[in-house]
């Protein structure tokens, strides 16, 4: 059995109405994937001087939009696959939970939680769509009641653990346009079957998205968002201020 989980699809009548989220920075404060990479640090499982630089170097590169996603999905994922083959699936799953339980899960507002729920209680398609591998992700799309999750999905071995190889299209940069064109194709649908669509996002890495849709909302934005929207007259949304 792989340790990464799929929602279960669903069909609905138009209009279609899509409410996107990104995930990191943008409904949580914080970037998931560098926090759980300073929380196996944290186990045991990296050294803590050596792993915490170069997980520092690649959120920079993230921030500065030159990450190169392949590069840091096998890096972000080794600790996963060295574990999981040392001490079993289980043991890694058990670590996820206390992920959540003690950095994640104080961190998701009320504020947040109630604008995700706005959404699904207009009958809006709510996805989140993330950079951060589903690994990391699914249990906090879980959190938010968010079954539609557009994460990095992981290659996984026979034995359920990652390989550290991406499979498919990474949902980075412009591929998270392609990505969410994908999970309209499965259910029938294209872009121009879509009524509205909604993108919250903090980050410059996400523009492509946020370009596409017809309501992009610079969430938290970095600085160099936060021009955009201002010069564009995009609506900006500051969940945590």
């Amino acid at each position: 059995m792989s340790l990464l989980t799929s929602p279960s699809l669903h069909a609905r009548n138009a209009p279609i109405r899509l409410a996107l989220f990104d995930l990191d920075h943008t409904l949580i404060p914080m970037d998931s994937d560098y926090e759980w990479g300073q929380f196996t640090v944290r186990l045991g499982w990296r050294d803590a001087e050596h792993f915490s630089a170069a997980n520092q170097v690649f959120y920079e590169r993230y921030k500065a939009g030159t990450l190169d996603i392949a590069e840091y999905t096998q890096f972000a994922t080794a600790a996963v696959r060295e574990q999981g083959l040392a001490h079993g699936p289980e043991a890694v799953l058990r670590a996820r939970q206390r992920y959540m339980d003690e950095v994640v899960s104080p961190r998701i507002t009320a504020r947040a939680g109630e604008l995700v729920r706005q959404h699904q209680a207009a009958g809006d398609e709510v996805l989140i769509v993330t950079a951060t591998n589903e690994f990391v992700t699914r249990p906090i799309a879980d959190a938010f009641g968010v079954a539609h999750l557009i994460a990095i999905e992981l290659e996984c071995d026979d034995t359920g653990l990652p390989t550290g190889r991406i499979k498919g299209t990474p949902s980075f940069r412009e591929g998270k346009v392609t990505r969410v064109a994908q999970w309209l194709a499965q259910r029938g649908w294209t872009w121009q079957d879509v009524a509205h669509s909604t993108f919250y996002s903090d980050s410059i890495n996400d523009l492509p998205l946020l370009e596409h849709v017809s309501h992009p909302v610079a969430t938290q934005p970095d600085d160099r968002l936060r021009a955009i929207a201002t010069e564009r007259g995009w609506p900006i949304l500051d969940l945590f201020a």
